[in-house]
């Protein structure tokens, strides 16, 4: 992968632009979730202006808040100019185009992706550069990435190998493929008790030598994940981050790479800074190294999990909007939010508005709200509520109105999950 010419980004890893603004022009499926019934058949750039909840929307309702969208962006932006890393923002989040067109615009150098269907969505909005952030197993995968390399000389992608194993699939699927281009890995470098990734130096040198023997692969880095085993932000915790990130930094120092331009990549949306202070600076010299942050929930950030574990100073972007259903007992309401329309795997979603309120349960269509203190709640209400851990949220999602500090629609934003 080549060198970026400015800290935060360059032309190469732009999105295509024509693709993204076409979708303000693509008419609004009828089963949009949420939408008013108006809205079916009009395309995003007839609703600027408009308002949802007058023109009915009928419930839930997920939307984002375009003056948070732009603080994210710009804050994240700055914080990796002063702190010298580039951006691979996770896409998994929310696998907008539109929202990663925002991303690229305020500088990210690239784009991080889970999956090869991941990679096929960016493909099809003209992203020309990814970050695979992880092993590819499967040889109908394989054989895609290197139509897609052959077929576009520009077009960049690295991903990850922990095994020897995994050496010799992705050789033998790629040869098989007759793939002309090597592939760029990174080898990875994981934690006990964690994901994927090796577990000793030993093993990590191992799949190193196993890649540079390989005509098909071409080692250009080292990558790993510092919040595989949770998010706590304690001294301890932080400790052992640094720790983990130390034998990074090792394997990056120990390794030989088959490019000048070698990638160390980590960092979701908690320790952000953490990486930046072990994985930036105090390199040998004649050794050029780019540190790559791969956070996804920045953008929107979050009113749980991320606002009381990340660094940066972020708002929260991401609301869903509910009835009150029923309220069978003097401190219950039965909101229409379930499962089905909100994350709650890293936490319960959060009232806005009811100081005393909290969400104790999630049944599929259904969110269990306690009250108290004189916070009030009445049958037909709609209430609002932040979410813990945008990604789980987003993915429930096919279009979500962005609204503008007066609620009015500036976009309608598509997931493709």
């Amino acid at each position: 992968m080549t060198h970026p010419s400015r800290p935060n980004g360059d032309a190469v890893a732009a999105i295509d632009a024509a693709a993204v603004a076409a979708l303000r022009d693509e008419p609004l499926a009828w089963h949009a979730k949420g939408l008013p019934t108006s809205w079916h058949g009009c395309t995003p750039a007839n609703l600027v202006g408009a308002d949802p909840f007058a023109d009915g929307a009928v419930g839930p309702l997920c939307v984002l808040d375009d003056a948070a969208l732009r603080h994210d962006a710009a804050t994240m932006a700055d914080w990796c100019t002063r702190r010298g890393v580039l951006l691979a923002p996770h896409g998994k989040t929310h696998m907008s185009p539109q929202l990663l067109a925002r991303q690229f615009d305020a500088g990210a150098w690239a784009v991080t992706a889970a999956t090869v269907g991941q990679v096929r969505v960016f493909r099809r909005f003209g992203v020309r550069r990814v970050v695979l952030a992880n092993e590819v197993a499967d040889a109908a995968g394989l054989a895609w990435l290197a139509a897609e390399l052959d077929a576009d000389p520009a077009f960049e992608l690295v991903c990850w190998v922990d095994s020897t194993a995994g050496v010799a699939l992705m050789t033998a699927a790629l040869t098989a493929a007759g793939a002309r281009r090597p592939l760029d890995v990174c080898v990875e470098v994981g934690m006990a008790g964690g994901r994927t990734g090796c577990r000793t130096a030993g093993q990590t040198d191992a799949v190193a030598r196993a890649v540079t023997a390989s005509d098909r692969l071409r080692l250009v880095g080292v990558a790993g994940y510092e919040a595989a085993r949770g998010h706590d932000v304690d001294p301890a915790s932080c400790d052992r981050v640094r720790a983990y990130l130390g034998e990074v930094r090792a394997a990056v120092r120990r390794l030989r790479f088959e490019t000048d331009d070698v990638l160390v990549t980590a960092g979701g949306s908690t320790y952000l800074d953490v990486v930046a202070d072990e994985l930036t600076g105090g390199w040998p010299a004649g050794l050029r190294v780019r540190t790559v942050l791969r956070s996804g929930c920045y953008l929107t950030h979050d009113d749980g999990l991320y606002r009381r574990t990340s660094p940066l100073p972020l708002r929260p972007a991401l609301t869903v909007w509910a009835h009150v259903l029923s309220r069978p007992e003097p401190d219950l309401a039965l909101v229409s939010m379930g499962r089905r329309d909100v994350s709650h795997d890293q936490g319960l979603p959060v009232p806005r508005g009811l100081p005393h309120g909290r969400v104790e349960a999630l049944h599929d269509q259904h969110a269990f709200l306690r009250l108290g203190g004189g916070d009030d709640a009445r049958v037909g209400d709609w209430l609002a509520f932040g979410v813990s851990h945008p990604c789980t949220t987003f993915d429930k999602w096919q279009a979500i109105p962005v609204l503008d500090e007066a609620g009015r629609v500036v976009d309608v934003v598509r997931t493709y999950f």
